[in-house]
């Protein structure tokens, strides 16, 4: 019984240790007060989202890659990279014309006129757009499109 019992103890240690979060000491997520967020992140978002104020900005270090990712009123998030560019846009309504690449705007604007965007995202190699009715258009860096991505 006592053999059941160091047995029982191990277990349930094994279990909560194997459940707790698996963070290396470089990864952690920094919520930001206003006054703390980049002043270029600031101009970006002054820039294309006047209206919407901050619910939220985190500074993000995983694997010693920094990110930034702003919560704002009216659902939507901005993300920028290290170097405070911006690399996810992602809304829950259309997206301000401002922050898309016009060659994009114009795409959608001759196939898909009663639709409009509501995400965009710059790869390592091409750019993607969502559309409000689901579909997925991805583009080269110049703004040549690409595909519609059935993924």
């Amino acid at each position: 019984m006592k053999l059941f019992k160091i047995l029982s103890v191990l277990a349930l240690m094994a279990f909560f240790s194997s459940c707790s979060k698996d963070d290396d000491d470089n990864d952690r997520e920094v919520i930001l007060a206003e006054s703390e967020i980049p002043s270029a992140i600031m101009t970006y978002k002054t820039t294309h989202f006047p209206n919407n104020g901050i619910s939220r900005a985190i500074k993000d270090t995983e694997l010693n890659t920094i990110t930034y990712e702003l919560d704002l009123v009216g659902n939507f998030e901005l993300d920028f990279n290290a170097d405070y560019q911006i690399t996810d846009i992602d809304g829950a309504s259309k997206l301000p014309d401002s922050v898309i690449p016009q060659p994009l705007l114009d795409y959608v604007s001759q196939h898909y006129a009663d639709n409009f965007i509501t995400d965009w995202e710059l790869e390592a190699n091409y750019q993607q757009i969502a559309l409000n009715n689901g579909v997925e258009l991805e583009f080269e860096m110049d703004g040549t499109f690409l595909r519609i991505d059935n993924d």
